[in-house]
């Protein structure tokens, strides 16, 4: 009878600044590395849940191309900021955000309410820029999902006039690189030892990002 090597993964670096981590699985099967590398980053880049951005409604805009008096970007601009805003939600269900900032000054993530159920994982992006005088009014609808999807698919039926659905980026998973050397078992010299690297947005750890894909790869 044939008996395989088991493989084991060990985590050899881990960033929490930078939510990065790298692991080694090792000692494989000639050629499976390569075949479980891609799978896991595939699963990583598109297969875990995340939380992000549905919708928005700004007070004043009725179309995605209009502008905003007192306000330097203009709509497109203003709604490619907010797909870059990262979520972590509590619960699976749909939640509403706010912005309310009035005066001259710069808008960004950070300056979204939410009910306490919702946190904003990079508080420092740049949403707009408001010049003296104006005002920047915007709900939002946030929830859960995998993967991406097209602001077609946020569109709602009988969607209220003014609401514009956007393009939703759920992974959590920013990055992921993968790489295959040769590894020894005994005498043996051909077997394959693969090195992940993950980066997250920081609503999952790395190591929980792995497990995750781990399972789903496994359940396929």
């Amino acid at each position: 009878m044939i008996e395989f090597e088991k493989p084991n993964i060990k985590c050899l670096e881990v960033d929490e600044g930078s939510n990065y981590a790298k692991f080694v699985c090792e000692p494989l099967e000639r050629g499976y590395g390569v075949t479980i590398g891609n799978s896991l980053r595939r699963i990583l880049l598109s297969s875990l849940p995340g939380s992000a951005i549905t919708s928005v409604k700004i007070d004043g805009v009725v179309h995605e191309f209009s502008t905003i008096a007192n306000v330097v970007e203009d709509v497109p601009e203003i709604i490619i900021n907010l797909k870059s805003v990262r979520l972590k939600l509590d619960k699976n269900e749909e939640k509403i955000l706010r912005i309310n900032f009035k005066g001259e000054g710069e808008v960004t993530a950070g300056d979204i309410i939410t009910d306490g159920t919702v946190e904003v994982l990079n508080p420092d992006l740049h949403i707009a820029t408001v010049a003296e005088g104006g005002s920047l009014v915007i709900e939002m609808t946030a929830d859960m999902g995998r993967g991406y999807n097209t602001a077609e698919k946020n569109k709602k039926p009988e969607q209220s006039l003014g609401v514009l659905p956007i393009d939703s980026i759920y992974t959590p998973v920013k990055k992921v690189n993968y790489s295959v050397e040769n590894t020894r078992v005994g005498q043996m010299v051909d077997y394959d030892k693969l090195t992940i690297e993950v980066w997250t947005d920081g609503s999952l750890k790395p190591y929980e990002a792995l497990s995750l894909a781990k399972i789903s790869f496994l359940n396929f």
